[in-house]
């Protein structure tokens, strides 16, 4: 099914205030309904590559799966959703092709990469995570974090020892305890979502919401949300504008109508050529 009719999708991205270079990587294809954001670490440009696997692997394997895979039905020998089935399995080829490069490639060592990815499809969303980039969504009045980071700071949160309020005035921001490409094997966060004409979908590396409000973000949302490139492009400045200590990556993602998926066997058929 050709979704670039059901969703509007904007995108920017930015060294930031005090990096040389770019370690973050963003890829969308409003065609099969797919966005990936990964922000790289590591030395050198070790983190520029683990980042840019991992969206060239996901994207380009997943618009080749996806002419050939339904991804509302069920996967039988697993009894996973398809949409999940092929994201886990994707996140996994990326993993394996990062960690055997930092293995293989001295320069490359200890790379790595969080990752978002939103797939949508038959007015849904499945959403798999890794580390700290988020995806949020604005919804009418109401913007709220989809996503939960795995870091130090949320497991703080989690067991008490911090308030969320102290965590804005932690030093401990950057310290993830996921991450794509570290080890061997990786556990992605993958959920499925109901999603609805007019949501605005958010996905962002750490430097923009380490350096902007979820307020602001919000209100910028709020504001600029007509026009999607120029509220990219605002995030972007934001988060320049209070320092940009790091790279600062946005995918703005709009819900235009509901894209309910083809059912019966000829319509099943004919959906993918709409």
């Amino acid at each position: 099914m050709d979704m670039s009719g059901a969703l509007e999708i904007a995108s920017c991205t930015d060294p930031g205030m005090v990096r040389s270079h770019n370690e973050d990587s963003i890829a969308s294809d409003g065609r099969i309904g797919l966005a990936v954001l990964a922000d790289g670490m590591g030395g050198y440009n070790a983190g520029e590559v683990a980042s840019g696997m991992a969206t060239t692997v996901i994207v380009t394997d997943l618009q080749q799966l996806l002419q050939e895979k339904v991804p509302y039905q069920v996967d039988e020998e697993s009894g996973q959703a398809i949409a999940q089935k092929l994201l886990r399995e994707q996140i996994a080829k990326a993993n394996t092709s990062i960690y055997q490069a930092s293995q293989s490639q001295p320069q490359y060592a200890g790379m790595g990469t969080t990752l978002v990815v939103a797939l949508f499809y038959d007015n849904k969303m499945t959403v798999a995570h890794i580390g700290d980039s988020r995806l949020y969504r604005q919804r009418g009045d109401e913007f709220r974090q989809v996503t939960k980071d795995h870091s130090l700071l949320q497991e703080q949160i989690d067991s008490g020892m911090i308030t969320a309020q102290q965590a804005k005035l932690s030093q401990n921001k950057n310290l993830v305890t996921r991450a794509l490409g570290i080890d061997p094997t990786v556990d992605a966060e993958v959920h499925d979502y109901d999603t609805q004409a007019g949501d605005i979908y958010l996905l962002c590396s750490d430097g923009l919401c380490d350096m902007v409000s979820d307020e602001d973000i919000g209100m910028a949302l709020q504001t600029l949300g007509a026009n999607l490139k120029l509220c990219a492009q605002q995030l972007v400045q934001m988060a320049n504008d209070n320092g940009g200590r790091d790279n600062v990556s946005v995918i703005l993602i709009r819900v235009l109508r509901g894209y309910p998926a083809p059912r019966g066997p000829l319509s099943k058929i004919l959906g993918w050529f709409r």
